[in-house]
């Protein structure tokens, strides 16, 4: 047995989940686990809706975005690395974490956009939220334009005291 035998890979489709997959592709490969990508229709992004929208419309088009953001998961995932996928209803933090606590889950590895200040507290953050409540460990990867910026990398990496603080 394996320390990791199934790896929840949350997706909502956003830009940087190429890094994502990539990373739980990796840890599949070295553990011979299976990816499990999940889905969550968000029904609370919607609720600024006119209310002549009905909830059957806005649910076709939330459904059709999941499929969409699974399928991606499924091309993107290295060919001998098995991928299943579910679509679940709710808030995304809460049914991440109801998820790893009801299924067979060793790890989740998800995408993290890095925000900070006023949008971190305006937007609020699934992945810290997760990272919170989850019961498994939780690997987060960078997804946001900073940490996918090459330049920024090698201008990190050419300042050893880069990032540490000093007392």
């Amino acid at each position: 047995m394996s320390m990791y035998d199934t790896i929840l890979l949350p997706t909502d489709g956003s830009a940087g989940i190429e890094l994502v997959v990539d990373h739980a592709g990796e840890l599949a490969r070295v553990h011979d686990a299976t990816v499990r990508a999940l889905y969550v229709v968000d029904a609370t992004t919607f609720t600024g809706l006119p209310m002549e929208t009905t909830w059957d419309g806005v649910r076709q088009v939330l459904e059709s975005e999941g499929e969409t953001a699974l399928e991606v998961v499924e091309r993107l995932a290295p060919d001998d690395v098995t991928v299943g996928t579910e679509t679940v209803e709710g808030t995304p933090s809460t049914e991440i974490v109801r998820y790893t606590r009801e299924q067979p889950v060793d790890v989740v590895v998800m995408g993290t956009h890095g925000r900070g200040g006023i949008d971190r507290l305006l937007l609020g953050s699934v992945a810290e939220r997760v990272v919170r409540k989850s019961a498994v460990p939780v690997v987060t990867v960078p997804v946001s334009e900073r940490a996918t910026d090459s330049e920024a990398v090698v201008e990190a990496d050419a300042d050893p005291a880069a990032g540490v603080e000093r007392s």
